[in-house]
């Protein structure tokens, strides 16, 4: 069999995984325990465990995925003085959001039928690992950003490094994730070809012009096939 002449690269985190329940999900977990230590976690919502990520994101962007949590958990414990128990509660939140971790129902389909013509590889600034979210063994590569001092997205040094690990021209890369500025615009800038997936039908921004659009992965087949040609 002939080596691939293309990769097609994924984004992690609500492209192939669908993150939001898992997240919830942990969440729910840790408001649970808060209240069985202190009843001053009577008060404290779920909405406000929630907004605790936002509250800290800001300020701490560049940074690995695991410290925004922390931090973001460090602000909920402490609405209900739980502020020195942040390790157990962070250990909880990290069980929990990786045991309800799921690939959405297209994203296997797709990277099987995918792979018989296609490199595949998986590129993410979260902390998403595929083997512990459903998707063990579907990669050839796998990029994980603040590994071996890999920057996130949409740094170009992210996308060099997709290049490197490809193996192929950027022109014959292809990028697949949600978000438009790191997954299409950034990809783009560096030379590879970018898909946006817009599960949720929003209007596309203003001056974003991807590849591509798919609203599920279950389009990619094809729509690969119009990119690059067909046999």
């Amino acid at each position: 069999m002939s080596e691939p002449r293309t990769a097609i690269v994924f984004d992690a985190d609500e492209t192939l995984i669908d993150l939001r329940p898992a997240v919830t999900g942990a969440l729910v977990a840790v408001l649970e325990e808060m209240r069985r230590w202190t009843p001053a976690a009577a008060g404290v919502s779920l909405a406000n465990l929630e907004s605790d990520w936002g509250a800290v994101f800001g300020a701490l962007s560049a940074a690995p995925v695991q410290e925004i949590r922390r931090a973001a958990l460090a602000r909920s414990l402490a609405r209900a003085g739980l502020d020195e128990h942040l390790d157990e509660f962070a250990a909880l939140f990290f069980a929990r959001r990786f045991a309800l971790s799921r690939p959405f129902p297209d994203a296997v389909p797709a990277l099987a039928a995918l792979r018989p013509r296609h490199l595949l590889g998986l590129a993410t600034n979260g902390n998403s690992r595929a083997e512990r979210c459903g998707l063990a063994g579907q990669f050839t590569f796998e990029l994980y950003a603040h590994e071996n001092g890999l920057p996130k997205k949409p740094a170009p040094e992210f996308y060099a490094a997709v290049v490197t690990a490809a193996g192929l021209p950027p022109e014959r890369i292809v990028y697949v994730g949600d978000s438009p500025e790191h997954d299409v615009v950034a990809a783009q800038r560096v030379g590879l070809r970018a898909v946006w997936l817009n599960r949720a039908g929003l209007p596309r921004p203003s001056g974003l012009i991807p590849d591509a659009e798919v609203s599920t992965l279950a389009d990619l087949p094809d729509l690969l096939l119009d990119l690059f040609g067909r046999p």
